[in-house]
């Protein structure tokens, strides 16, 4: 395809054999070359890295590969370079020292494959707490049942958090249970009087087994599997699933479906946002903005009901489209409500802006350094919050959101402040994309599902998507009869949650739950 050949040429790739082309342009690279093409494709060409994923392919192809996933931002393209990895040895070199964004794959990688990085700092396991987690395990070997029950070992030991020690300073302990309806993860803040010196943040305290249940079920499951990677992203996740599939049997959806498609999406973000606003205002005693933003997400989760029997969405997006359309008397009183609520929040909002208290309690809290934001790859609110101009819905132009006109809110602040004004200013383009939408849609008939096609045999797909919280990644590979044999789910919060020991700045004790709410990250996305 020439097309394929003028991408790698442009990008000096060029000598370079193509194994999958179109969309997702595939290609191995020798080992001792990996490190200049990483350092060619980010920063030559400041192509952001969209994941890292390894698979087992010994039964095909007789060794592991380890697969670096890079976005071509307005293109809608993917390259992925792989490196193979010797089934005996086991090791890989670690780009790590390179950049400090790949060295959380690459543990990951260690924990569930049991490959080794050759040169990371701190290779450690990131899966229920690696001092208590069998050594021998790794359950993404395709010799690894699926329902295998670990034994974990009797003399459990307490886990390592770094030590600060003076005059003065003590640790606080939180979790990893905590009290409430929250998922675990574990904290240890070293403190000296209310002012936290340092917070170290242990996730992985659940491990669900999820992408290996991707390799067994079938693909009505999979769809529902993907649904509940993370409860309150359930829209996005799956989303991100079917795009995945669609790109890479060349499945076409239509233009009502890809409409739909955005309605949906953005009243999920609503949702959410309207929550995270509301609880942000409540942590800093705005009791009157926190009940009126929970009140305005239980309209939206309503009117989601109402639309297609769930209020998370659950059975809408299938492969090839959605199951639930929208009647135009429906459309139009769903627009008429929006109006109303939009009205509502910009009410809250500027009795919010209003509040010296409500500012003094965001302002100058929780800063993010933009290089630190970059050093760690920061997605979603956290990257636009330090001024990064980036989201899926612009940068890959999936669904209709090329048909619709939005602005990406950033602020330059990067603190708790700057991450409530970014959610904020999205919740109102969320308003103006689904008046578009809808209007676009008056004038789409059509159908709203297309058969997905065969999935070919040995391929790639990448669905990527903008959810509330970041962009969302799945990496899907099929074997050599074309069955899905492996699924790289990538939530934002993976990334996110590496960002919370350099957030804590001089901020207070109190001022923790405030900060994690301004990023809100999910647990289970990030325990898979």
């Amino acid at each position: 395809m020439p097309e394929t050949s003028r991408i790698l040429s442009r990008y000096q790739l060029e000598k370079y054999t193509p194994l999958q082309r179109g969309k997702t342009i595939v290609f191995e690279v020798p080992e001792n070359e990996l490190t200049s093409v990483i350092r060619l494709l980010k920063h030559t060409h400041a192509l952001p890295l969209k994941t890292v994923a390894a698979t087992d392919g010994r039964k095909e192809y007789g060794n592991f590969r380890i697969h670096y996933v890079f976005g071509i931002p307005e293109e809608n393209v993917f390259l992925v370079p792989f490196i193979t990895v010797d089934k005996y040895t086991q090791t890989f070199p670690s780009l790590t020292a390179t950049d400090h964004e790949f060295g959380l794959y690459e543990q990951e990688i260690k924990s569930f494959f049991g490959l080794l990085p050759i040169g990371h700092p701190k290779a450690d396991r990131i899966i229920l707490h690696q001092e208590n987690y069998p050594t021998n395990v790794y359950p993404l070997l395709k010799d690894f049942p699926w329902n295998t029950k670990v034994e974990i070992p009797e003399e459990k030991t307490y886990p390592v958090f770094q030590k600060y020690e003076g005059e003065g300073v003590y640790e606080i302990p939180v979790g990893p249970v905590h009290a409430g309806i929250i998922e675990p993860g574990h904290f240890r803040f070293s403190v000296l009087g209310e002012e936290i010196l340092r917070l170290e943040p242990r996730l992985g305290y659940v491990h669900k087994g999820s992408e290996k249940l991707f390799e067994n079920l079938s693909l009505e499951k999979k769809l529902k599997l993907a649904e509940r990677i993370s409860g309150d992203s359930s829209y996005h996740h799956v989303l991100a699933f079917t795009q995945a599939l669609e790109q890479m049997s060349y499945t076409e959806v239509t233009e009502r479906a890809k409409l739909l498609r955005v309605i949906y999406a953005e009243l999920e973000r609503l949702a959410n946002h309207f929550n995270d606003i509301a609880f942000m205002m409540l942590d800093t005693g705005f009791s009157f903005g926190g009940s009126h933003g929970t009140r305005l997400r239980e309209r939206i989760l309503q009117w989601n009901e109402k639309l297609t029997g769930s209020r998370f969405f659950r059975g809408v997006v299938i492969p090839g489209g959605v199951t639930k359309d929208i009647d135009d008397v429906v459309l139009q009183k769903l627009e008429e409500d929006l109006e109303f609520i939009e009205k509502d929040f910009n009410e809250v909002i500027a009795a919010a802006d209003e509040s010296d208290s409500v500012l003094n309690r965001l302002k100058g809290t929780g800063t993010l350094d933009p290089l630190v934001a970059e050093d760690h790859g920061a997605v979603g609110i956290a990257a636009r919050a330090c001024g990064k101009k980036m989201d899926a819905r612009f940068d890959y132009g999936y669904a209709a959101y090329p048909a619709i006109q939005f602005e990406i809110p950033t602020e330059d602040g990067g603190d708790v402040h700057a991450r409530f004004q970014v959610r904020v200013r999205e919740a109102r383009e969320s308003f103006r994309i689904v008046n578009q939408s809808g209007a676009l849609l008056l004038h789409t008939k059509g159908e709203i599902v297309t058969p997905l096609k065969a999935l070919p045999k040995k391929s790639y797909g990448v669905g990527i998507v903008e959810g509330w919280r970041g962009d969302i990644i799945y990496f899907v590979v099929t074997d050599d009869e074309g069955n899905i044999t492996r699924v790289k789910v990538r939530d934002p919060s993976f990334l996110n949650w590496s960002l919370f020991p350099y957030v804590i700045g001089k901020d207070m004790v109190p001022d923790f739950p405030l900060i994690n709410k301004s990023f809100n990250l999910s647990y289970t996305g990030n325990d898979l």
